[in-house]
Order: C-alpha cells, then structure tokens, then sequence
C-alpha cells in the first residue's frame, strides 16, 4: 500500500528528520511502501495535531496520529493508521459573508514607499467595507505589524501585496491572493473584488502555490526585483562612504593609512565589491529558496571577478537559481538521505555547474559587453547623452513605481557596480519630478484644486523631495491623461539636463537629503537646475491643462 507520511512542521528540521527516520523504517514492516506524491497514495498518516489544508488529500484515507506515539510505538501507530484512517474532505472556506477577517503583507524592492502607501491602501478600503485588517509590511527595516500565528488562524483571507519574493510559510492552509503594490494604490477595490474570487488555499511545497498573483508580481521581473532589493541598501552605504571619501579630495584615498583611504576600501572595495554576489544570490534565492543561496552568491562573485558586471550577476543569478531548482526537483534521494540535499547535494552541484559556465561561458563574452557599454556611457557624445537623460527621465515618470519605472531604476543601480555614476543621477532626478511637480501645480492653481486635492499636493512635495515618484499617484490615479503626459515630459527634460551636465550621483536613493553627504552629488548646482526644470515645465503644463473640479469651478 503506498503511503504519503505528513510530518508535523512544528518540529522542526532535526525533530522532522527523526520522526521520518522512525517511521520509514517501520513503514516497510507493516507492508507500506512511503511516497511523495500525493496522487499515488492510497493512504496519508498525518503526525501531529492537525491535517494541512491540501486539495490533494480530498478523498483520501487520512490518519492524523499523536507524534509520541509514532516515535515510541511506529508499528502500533502504522497498524492504527491502517484501521482507523477515514476519508477526508478539506474544509469549505465560506468567503462570501459581509464581515471578514484579512491579513496582508506588502513589501516592494526599496522597501519605502510602495511598502507603505499600499498598507495604507488596504487598511483605508478594508474599513469602507466592514472588514478586520490587519497588514504586516516588509519594508527596508524589516518586518512592522507583525501578524501572529492566532491571527493567521482566525483570518478568512490572505492578500500578499509584494513586487518582491517574501517568506509565506506562516500563511499555509489559508485562502491568499497574490498582485502587486501598483495595482493595489491604483485599483483597490477592483483587487478586494478579485481576491473573493480568485483566492486560492496557499500550499507551500507546491509550484502552483503561487497562482493568483498579479501579473506584474510574477516569474523574471519579480525573481530581478527581490536581487535589487537586497543590493539596495549595500549600494547605498558604499556610495555614501565613496561620497566621503571624495569629500577629502578625489585622489586622497591613494594615501595609505588615511581616513580617506579606510572610507575608500568600506565602500569601494568591500560594499560595492558585494554589490553583484548579493544580486545573484537573492535572485537565485528568490527561486529556489535557501538552496539557491549559495551558487547564486558564488556565480555573483564570479561575474565581479571576471569584469561581467551586473549583466553577469543577473545571469548568474538566474543561472543558479534555475539549476537549484531542477536539482531538487529532479535528483530522488532514499528517504534516510533526503536531508542531504539542501545542505550538500544542491549546493555542491549547482555551484559546480553555475561557476563552469561563468567561467567558460558566460564571462568573457559578458565582460566584453560590459566594457563596450562602460565605454559608450563614459564618452558619449551630448547627443547620445540627451537622448539617454530623456529617455530615462520619461521612463521614471510612466508608471509612478510600476515596471516601467522599476525596469529604469534598476538600470542605473547596476552601472554603480562598474564605477557609472551619470545614469542614476539623471534617474533619481527625474524620478522626484512627479511629486514635485503635482505640488507645484497645486500651488499655482489652487482654484482648480479642492481641498483634498491641495493637501495632497503639500505631502507630494515633500516625498518628492525624498525621490518618492509615489507621491504623484493620487493625481495620476484621478486624471492620468493630463499628469502623466506632463510628468513625462518634466521627466524627460530633467533627465537631459543632467544628463547635459554630466552630473554624478554616488548614492541611488535618497533624493535631495543626499546634498548632505559632501561630494555624494556633482555638480551641484547643474543637478539642482534640471530638477528646478522639470518640476516648474510639469508643474505649470498641469496647472494650464486641469480642468476645475465641480466644487472649486466657481471659485
């Protein structure tokens, strides 16, 4: 008879591994034959105090066992199981009621603004509706609002608002819909809606666990976004002491033994020397999980050693995360064996094959097409210049945040690995000049704003200033035909103009406050300029184009 063994999670990986090594064993004696997959099994033997929320086990002879007995008594507990296992049916999940109980995480790739104007979002239309809520938010300082386990238990649904890969482990059994932050700051109420409808029972040790996402959430681009979120704060904190270092002169970390020189090797020669293995790594992770960990940061290394840059650190990434998965899923194991593998089997394999390809591969060919790029980017001529401030700019101001956006950004913080500081400048720039601009058009015609209206312009300058592209979302949300337009084309200008002036920017996050770090921005003044640009020719298309809201038209 084969048998599907459920060992109770709880215990964790030394007690689990000792209950299956107990049970496989006395398993064969009562004539069972153990198996993996649920389909084929004619009989399921649950240890522990409940029997995971799983569709495939609908229909099938369960027993649910006290985990002492099956380590003290195994031949007792399988000839119980056999006799008093019974058909199981999953329990019916009633969404359909008026009053509801929700938990959400939100989490986006900088972990700041998405993050939480999205929790806010799902808390202010959750209230509308009657419903409990509770929202945890993985943010840049970790985890806030931290649901617990009797709430997981007592919710009826499940939403996971994240543009990146989070830890869900804690939500299997229940009804989850998945989408990302940008459709939910756009279209709340539409994603309640879906997520009634939609909301699938989370099964973790499943591929089609992840169904339902939103479509922007999904494969490559969220697998890229989870790498750059966790390279981020690295990026930053090198950029920064790079930023001091050239504060005491741009050649005064040559002189050994000088302040200078210790900001020089923190920030250069260790934070961004990490800045590609930490890419790959969680690229990789965010596929394969823990197994992926280890060959995505030694294909990252590679690439950083072989002068593939980030294009390489994003194949390796892949590369490794995508080997590590296969391994796993393809290579069987005894079962006495099976905690071999994540700890030596995937590890060992995936980095074997992952490095040879870096090296024979991948890396020469890569590094020549990072030293071309590199090259064109540092000797352009003002023309290309221009065109690529222009096009990064309007890219910044598309989507407010969305992939458009994300797809731009992550373009200029992977140049930072090669020592390119002239894209991100023009990026960051650009990016504030949405929010500024919307503030801006608020102040010059306020008649044509209600009040609200005007209170959202205040907050949108001040996040606009924190290179918070975010902030222009109400706006674009309520009128997009007329603001993005302007914001694109405020975008694009501010973009050139830096672009024109060759500004360099140390630090990818930060907005003006990064003023405060001598040297983190060059020029200065040229910087300041195109933002100033951008922000009045947006501002002031948008004053001319909004039409007066109906309680302000006679103001």
């Amino acid at each position: 008879m084969k048998t599907l063994l459920i060992v109770d999670p709880s215990l964790g990986l030394a007690g689990s591994y000792l209950v299956k090594t107990v049970l496989s064993a006395a398993a064969a004696e009562n004539g069972l034959i153990l198996t993996k997959n649920p389909a084929e099994a004619d009989l399921v033997v649950v240890t522990g105090d409940t029997i995971p929320a799983d569709n495939t086990l609908n229909g099938k002879r369960v027993y649910l066992g006290n985990t002492e007995q099956a380590l003290h008594a195994p031949e007792d507990f399988f000839r119980q199981a056999k006799a008093d296992a019974k058909p199981y049916q999953i329990p019916a999940t009633d969404l359909s009621c008026d009053t509801k109980r929700i938990v959400a995480v939100t989490a986006c790739p900088t972990g700041v603004a998405h993050t939480f104007m999205a929790a806010e979002a799902i808390e202010t239309e959750a209230k509308k509706r009657g419903w409990w809520v509770k929202v945890e938010t993985r943010g840049s300082v970790g985890a806030g609002n931290v649901i617990t386990p009797e709430e997981v238990a007592d919710a009826d649904l499940v939403l996971i608002v994240a543009d990146i890969d989070v830890d869900l482990a804690k939500f299997a059994g229940k009804p989850m819909y998945r989408t990302s932050t940008s459709l939910v700051l756009k279209k709340t109420a539409q994603e309640f809606d879906k997520a009634l409808v939609d909301a699938k029972l989370f099964e973790p040790e499943r591929q089609d666990a992840k169904a339902g996402q939103g479509e922007e959430s999904t494969g490559v681009y969220r697998h890229l976004l989870t790498g750059v979120s966790y390279m981020l704060p690295m990026v930053v904190a090198g950029g920064l002491c790079i930023a001091l270092s050239f504060a005491f002169g741009i050649t005064a970390f040559k002189e050994p033994g000088t302040l200078a020189a210790a900001l020089m090797q923190i920030g250069g020669g260790s934070a961004f020397a990490l800045m590609v293995p930490v890419l790959a790594g969680y690229i990789a992770f965010s596929i394969a999980d823990r197994p992926g960990l280890t060959p995505g940061l030694i294909g990252g290394m590679l690439a950083a050693s072989t002068n593939a840059g980030f294009i390489g650190g994003i194949i390796a990434g892949f590369l490794a995360g995508y080997t590590a998965k296969l391994i796993s899923a393809k290579v069987k194991l005894p079962q006495s064996m099976s905690a071999l593998k994540p700890i030596l089997i995937i590890p060992l394999f995936a980095s074997l094959i992952t490095g040879l390809i870096m090296i024979y591969v991948v890396g020469k060919p890569v590094a020549g097409i990072m030293a071309g790029l590199t090259h064109w980017l540092s000797n352009m001529g003002t023309t290309n210049a221009l065109l690529l401030g222009a096009i990064l700019g309007g890219m910044m101001c598309a989507d407010m945040g969305g992939a458009v956006n994300k797809a731009a950004y992550a373009f200029g913080v992977g140049l930072l690995s090669s020592q390119t500081y002239a894209p991100m400048a023009a990026i960051m720039a650009a990016g504030m000049v949405p929010p500024l601009a919307m503030g801006v058009a608020t102040l010059i015609a306020r008649k044509k704003f209600d009040s609200v209206q005007r209170e959202s312009g205040k907050a949108a300058l001040v996040l606009g200033l924190c290179f918070i592209s975010e902030g222009a979302i109400p706006f674009a949300v309520r009128d997009p035909m007329r603001v993005l337009p302007c914001c694109i084309v405020g975008g694009a200008v501010t973009g050139a103009i830096s672009m024109a002036v060759s500004a360099q920017l140390m630090a990818p996050h930060g907005g003006l406050f990064v003023l405060l770090i001598p040297g983190a921005i060059t020029p200065v003044l040229g910087y300041l300029m195109s933002i100033i640009v951008g922000t009045l020719l947006g501002g002031l298309a948008y004053a001319m184009l909004k039409r007066p809201e109906p309680a302000t038209a006679k103001a």
